[in-house]
């Protein structure tokens, strides 16, 4: 066997490693283990310079704990180092890397080292930092004569894994004697707490905690801060330096900080949040925390809240001259005398807190009560704000009404003091947010300082103008509708406790009530107002106003008033005309406000007036605001510029033409009610049709007077033809017979047509004096349509025109002949077999007939032709729907269809009124106000009196058919 091998370098180097890290972990004592630290890098590692320090992380400090120099001098590597900003060794301490320094001579940011290194000729340096878990527990320098900081990876890695060991060591040790070290604060806090249950009051109990606090924390001064809610600042009401504080005190500290002055720090404390402001810390913004430190005149400050029910009584603040870190165990002790505090207080309140309890559930009976009772509501809203203003500590009580007509809130109840007016204006509708934070809300909604605030951004202007400065806001029904609002307003800033907002909650939910019973009694006064209205319009249009212009103009004034109520408007006018006429007059109703101006001799073109066209294009109603209006409106019509106009047409019927406009106008924009705007079309389309049955009974007596003048005069006149006719035919009688044969034929004839004259028109006058007599009688077509040519026989000469007549040959017991027979200028014996006879009143029938052949022939061309058709149409021969839209009458009787037809020209106009279906407007200019429109209107009706049937029509080749059905004599007859 061979001799045994010395260890070779790399094996000693691990085996020294293995012992030092064992002796790292089985030493107790820290100065041994640093001894042993450097003992290992010294024999490891060739550097000059070795220094070892610990790290203090509360005062920010290295402690020199020893290690070698070239002249072995290790006094100045004991002294203790303070970091500061920029420095090499607090870089190293801050980013927790080693740093290499090539020269340290050179080095700007160790000023110290530099003298060292200059004194040692130490140029390449490593700075490593001593650390476990993310904490630096202190630091190792190692000092070169070489430049440079090259730290080969295998020596590296031994120096790291020795240093780490050293880290978790000293890491164990540092928790040990901080366990040791730490304060309990439970043993303090429950000597404090049975303590707190012997002292008698309030003040004595925050004594006790003040002194306990300052005892067991240790701070330059410990204060209780009290709240004031109406002024909105804290004032000290207990300190360790003065025992007792009251808030009348004229000391500075005594005198309050308002939250305007602390503001991020009082919104933290009313969330429950410990503010701690130590050392390079804190838990408020870097700006607001240098403004407190400096009001306070502090460095370091750790405050806990004092709440009660969600109500900030005040805070408990530790204060210190110097810049500290506050430890988690400060904390939790100031937390929870904070809390022991906020008991304490509320038992010292109890018997005031139930007292107001009482008193609060005895204003909620009271405002409960005074809802079923017949007491006034006005009353009962008095009496329930002077309480809630004296409980709140308020000067305004304020219910607000959204109003859909004006687009904003009105106040429909104010009550402030004596010295103080009520507001005089309006607040604009809220902003989104601002309307989804009520509808949310379950309990009154705090605004403690107005200026800052940004909520309910639409209402800020108008109340800061007006002096108020905080609020409490409540929604009085659970409603998604914009639902009356109650507010509280006070002229300083304030905040309210949490029971003094619920009171507020429950007081609004039952004016709820009451503002729903507002409600419904206006909704009801705007019924009967509507109902009354409708009731005076009705009676006012149905009043008989004996066809005087001044009286017609007297009642349309006094409806459009009544119009005019139910919206409100000051303005109210109508645009009349008659129909056929071009211009439109304006008569005035109401004219209420003098920021309103009508030019009313103006009389306005209807085709060029923007308001008459926008009316008549507009089926119903329309609303407009004054903004729209064009300038040529503008010259007859002044209406404020913010105003709104309702406009509507006097129409009743799609087809009948309008006869006016009704104007109504408000000098404000306004959102009108659907109900209101209903009942006011209700009534225009009312004094609509009153103004068309005015009309249509002006005309037609108008029309039946002419007639009845036209009538007798015509009656007299044929009285007296006859009675002259009577009378020369009496004479000629009395004359006798002359001798000559042929003369005495001829004039013997001449005295039966005379005769035969003379008895027609005594029938006709005694009669039909004042109405027709329809007889009956029996004659041939043929004989007929022979008098009737004979009576035109002028104007077909004169004209040229050739008339032809077809369908006379037909027998009598024949459907339909198979071919029409035709005569120009001729018809068939009239004592034919197969002629074809009509009933009825022919002299009548006869008439209808000339008119028929006169219309032909006047509005035939010069040298035209004139066809007239005859067939028979029996009951079961059906009749084209073109060509007929009335039934004949008996189902079972033949009748006797005539047509004329002739190439001429004629309008469509006319061919449409004289339509039977056609919905006619009476009032509407017409084609058959006058001849030949009114003669064939007069045919057309008499020919239905008479059982028969007369059309017009014009076929595709352009000629135009009048078709006369009249019933035909049957085999009986």
């Amino acid at each position: 066997m061979g001799q045994p091998q010395k260890p070779i370098a790399a094996e000693q180097q691990i085996l020294s490693l293995g012992r030092v890290l064992q002796s790292l972990r089985e030493e107790d004592n820290v100065e041994v283990l640093i001894e042993t630290t450097i003992s290992y890098l010294k024999e490891q590692f060739d550097y000059s310079l070795i220094w070892l320090a610990l790290y203090d992380r509360l005062n920010h400090i290295l402690f020199g704990k020893g290690g070698i120099t070239p002249d072995r001098d290790t006094s100045f590597l004991r002294q203790r180092v303070v970091l500061s900003p920029g420095d090499l060794l607090e870089q190293v301490v801050i980013e927790q890397h080693p740093l290499g320094v090539a020269d340290l001579q050179t080095e700007v940011r160790a000023a110290e080292w530099r003298k060292i290194a200059e004194k040692f000729h130490i140029q390449g340096t490593i700075i490593l930092p001593i650390r476990y878990k993310d904490r630096c527990l202190g630091l190792l320098l190692l000092g070169s004569e070489r430049w440079g900081y090259l730290l080969t990876g295998e020596a590296k890695a031994r120096l790291m894994m020795v240093l780490g060991e050293l880290g978790a060591v000293l890491y164990q040790k540092e928790m040990d004697l901080h366990h040791k070290q730490t304060k309990r604060s439970d043993e303090p806090l429950l000597e404090l707490l049975e303590n707190l249950r012997t002292l008698p009051n309030l003040n004595q109990r925050l004594e006790a905690a003040v002194q306990a606090t300052h005892k067991f924390v240790s701070p330059s001064r410990t204060n209780v801060y009290w709240f004031e809610r109406e002024g909105r600042y804290f004032w000290c009401r207990m300190s360790n330096q003065l025992v007792k504080i009251d808030r009348n005190t004229s000391t500075q500290q005594a005198a309050g900080m308002t939250v305007q002055e602390l503001s991020d720090f009082y919104y933290a404390l009313t969330v429950n949040q410990i503010v701690s402001i130590g050392d390079a810390r804190s838990s408020l913004k870097s700006h607001f925390t240098a403004k407190l430190l400096q009001r306070l005149k502090v460095r370091s400050l750790l405050a806990a809240p004092i709440i009660w029910q969600k109500n900030l009584l005040g805070f408990l603040a530790v204060e210190s001259n110097e810049p500290r870190i506050w430890t988690e165990t400060d904390r939790n002790f100031v937390q929870g005398t904070a809390g022991l505090i906020s008991m304490v207080a509320s038992t010292e309140s109890m018997e005031s807190t139930i007292a107001q309890i009482q008193e609060d559930a005895q204003l909620t009976g009271q405002v409960a009560q005074g809802i079923y009772s017949e007491h006034d509501l006005q009353e009962t809203l008095n009496s329930c704000a002077k309480r809630v203003l004296a409980r709140l500590a308020a000067t305004r009580f304020l219910l607000l009404q959204y109003d859909p007509e004006q687009n904003n809130y009105q106040f429909i109840y104010q009550s402030q003091p004596h010295n103080r007016r009520s507001f005089a204006f309006s607040l604009h509708t809220l902003k989104e947010l601002d309307e989804e934070l009520l509808q949310r809300s379950t309990q009154a909604v705090e605004i403690e300082n107005l200026d800052e605030d940004l909520r309910f951004f639409n209402w800020r202007p108008s109340l800061l103008e007006n002096g108020v400065r905080s609020l409490l806001i409540c929604k009085c029904t659970h409603s998604h509708t914009p639902a009356p609002l109650l507010v509280i307003a006070h002229e300083a800033h304030r905040s309210w406790t949490t029971l003094e907002k619920e009171l507020l909650w429950a007081v609004s939910q039952q004016i709820g009530v009451i503002v729903r019973q507002w409600q419904l009694h206006n909704r009801t006064t705007q019924q009967q107002k509507v109902s009354q209205a409708f009731e005076q319009c009705l009676r006012i249009l149905t009043q008989s106003q004996n066809s005087i212009e001044v009286e017609k103009k007297h009642l349309e004034h006094t409806a459009l008033e009544q119009i005019a109520s139910i919206l409100g408007c000051p303005l109210a006018l109508l645009l009349s005309w008659s129909p056929g006429e071009s211009r439109a007059e304006i008569i005035p109703g109401v004219i209420d406000n003098s920021l309103f101006g009508i030019f009313s001799d103006a009389s306005l073109p209807i085709q060029a007036e923007a308001l008459i066209q926008w009316a008549l294009a507009t089926e119903s109603y329309l609303t407009l605001k004054v903004d729209n209006l064009p300038p040529e409106t503008r010259k007859w019509l002044s209406v404020p510029d913010k105003g709104q106009i309702f406009l509507m047409a006097l129409r009743t019927n799609a087809v009948y033409e309008a006869t006016g406009v009704v104007l109504l106008a408000d000098y404000q924009e306004r959102r009108w009610s659907e109900q209101s705007l209903i009942a006011t079309a209700t009534l225009i389309a009312q004094l609509a049709w009153w103004r068309r049955e005015k009309q249509i009974t002006r005309l037609l007596e108008s029309t039946t007077e002419e007639l009845r003048q036209l009538n007798w005069y015509k009656h007299r006149r044929l009285e007296e033809i006859q009675r002259i006719t009577a009378l020369s035919l009496k004479q000629i009688h009395d004359l006798g017979i002359p001798a000559n044969e042929l003369t005495q034929m001829r004039y013997q004839l001449l005295l039966r047509q005379l005769d035969h004259t003379v008895t027609s028109m005594s029938g006709m006058l005694k009669l039909e004096h004042w109405q027709l007599h329809i007889s009956w009688e029996t004659m041939s077509i043929a004989s007929l349509l022979k008098r009737s040519l004979e009576r035109i026989e002028n104007e077909l000469k004169q004209q040229k025109l050739w008339i032809g007549v077809h369908g006379l040959g037909q027998p009598i017991d024949e459907q339909e002949s198979s071919k029409n027979s035709s005569l120009a200028r001729g018809v068939p014996a009239p004592n034919a077999k197969s002629a074809m006879a009509i009933a009825g009143d022919i002299v009548k029938i006869e008439l209808v007939i000339h008119e028929l052949l006169l219309t032909a022939c006047n509005r035939s061309q010069a040298g035209g032709r004139i066809d007239i058709w005859c067939r028979r149409l029996d009951a079961s021969k059906k009749v084209d729907a073109k060509h007929s839209s009335a039934s004949t009458g008996d189902e079972h009787q033949t009748s006797l269809e005539l047509s004329i037809t002739y190439n001429g020209a004629i309008e469509p106009q006319l061919l449409t009124e004289l339509h039977q279906n056609t919905p006619k407007d009476v009032l509407a200019p017409s084609n058959l106000d006058q001849p030949p429109g009114l003669h064939l209107l007069i045919c057309q009706n008499l020919v239905q009196e008479l059982g028969g049937e007369l059309n017009f029509y014009q076929l595709p080749d352009n000629r135009v058919v009048s078709r006369l059905l009249l019933p035909l004599v049957g085999h009986d007859s």
